[in-house]
């Protein structure tokens, strides 16, 4: 198999496409597979405005067809609805090859948390792009069930998983931190609901790793908070294992590699009722889902952290992978010639 994945979300960001994709193309030679990425890095990109870490490619249907010629490819997987996805699935269109897709990010709600456009306008939008796929893969059994009952077809389970070599319980603890502490990871924007965390009446310390453009205004509304930033994979593991309770305020994930990534450092979750915890989380016995989230971190505290560990061991990166090239050669197989789209 010579898969190209197309993907406007890369690297310097930190996000869970990143390091799905990073996870699945390093399980890709025990599937027989070899993976070539394009990415904004192939074309001349411009900053995304207020988030300036994301480029914008200045991708054309025209280049990409060239590459797509060049590599030839028995596979091409799409993998974001940005620049380079959308000049991908024009290309492939162009030459009847087929391909499938991903759905990561809820657009719609990101998009009208910033602006006022209907989430009924870029559901439709986001449809009609992956309906001319062979199939969308999601993460969770939740998430299909919604994106089908909104009229998307060929839904597929691509399951995640997490690294417990690295993040694991350690003996570390940040003595400067008054106890328990609880803890968020993830990207410091509007669409993460923060603001549902830190406004919380809780004792001991909030600490918030991760940077995005709300980072500033919220570490002046809230300065008891700790806010560390964006920190390196070690810096981060050790932070998870410092804390007490993992708390998860959005209500628009997908799924939440960070909840993993809690677990296996031996934190509990506190989280809404919502997709990502619900499947993730919902009667595993390693965190507390509630419309109160005060009550849910509190209630945490009590979860001990071997339960936690161990239910985390059961989400591996090759099985992730498995499903993933499992779900790339079913695709193929139900390719129907004369698919349309533009």
């Amino acid at each position: 198999m010579r898969l190209l994945v197309a993907t406007d979300a890369w690297h310097p960001q930190i996000n869970g496409v990143v390091r799905s994709l990073d996870a699945m193309a390093a399980e890709a030679p025990h599937f027989g597979a070899k993976v070539t990425f394009l990415t904004p890095e192939w074309f001349p990109s411009v900053p995304l405005p207020t988030y300036g870490e994301i480029r914008l490619a200045l991708a054309s249907a025209h280049q990409v067809n060239q590459i797509l010629h060049d590599l030839a490819p028995t596979h091409v997987h799409i993998a974001t609805e940005g620049p380079v996805g959308l000049a991908t699935r024009r290309a492939c269109l162009r030459q009847a090859k087929a391909f499938t897709t991903s759905y990561h990010t809820r657009f719609p709600e990101y998009i009208s948390a910033r602006i006022p456009v209907r989430e009924a306008w870029t559901y439709a939008a986001l449809r009609r792009f992956h309906g001319a796929g062979q199939g969308t893969m999601v993460s969770t059994p939740s998430l299909g069930h919604e994106l089908q009952r909104r009229g998307f077809k060929n839904i597929m389970r691509w399951t995640r998983g997490v690294d417990t070599d690295v993040y694991r319980p350690r003996a570390q603890q940040p003595a400067e931190l008054l106890r328990p502490v609880f803890l968020y990871v993830g990207r410091i924007a509007v669409e993460k609901n923060l603001e549902a965390f830190l406004a919380l009446d809780l004792p001991g310390t909030k600490v918030l790793v991760g940077d995005g453009p709300s980072r500033l205004h919220l570490k002046v509304k809230y300065p008891q908070a700790r806010f560390l930033g964006a920190l390196s994979k070690e810096a981060l593991a050790l932070a998870y294992s410092s804390a007490d309770v993992f708390v998860f305020p959005s209500i628009t994930d997908t799924f939440g590699i960070v909840l993993l990534e809690a677990l296996a450092s031996g934190l509990p979750i506190a989280a809404y009722p919502v997709t990502g915890p619900l499947d993730v989380i919902d009667g595993s016995g390693c965190g507390v889902l509630d419309w109160n989230l005060r009550t849910a971190a509190l209630k945490a505290l009590d979860i001990p952290s071997v339960r936690c560990r161990a239910y985390a061991e059961l989400f591996t990166w090759r099985e992730s992978a498995r499903q993933f090239f499992s779900n790339i050669e079913v695709g193929r197989a139900l390719r129907q010639p004369g698919a349309t789209g533009n």
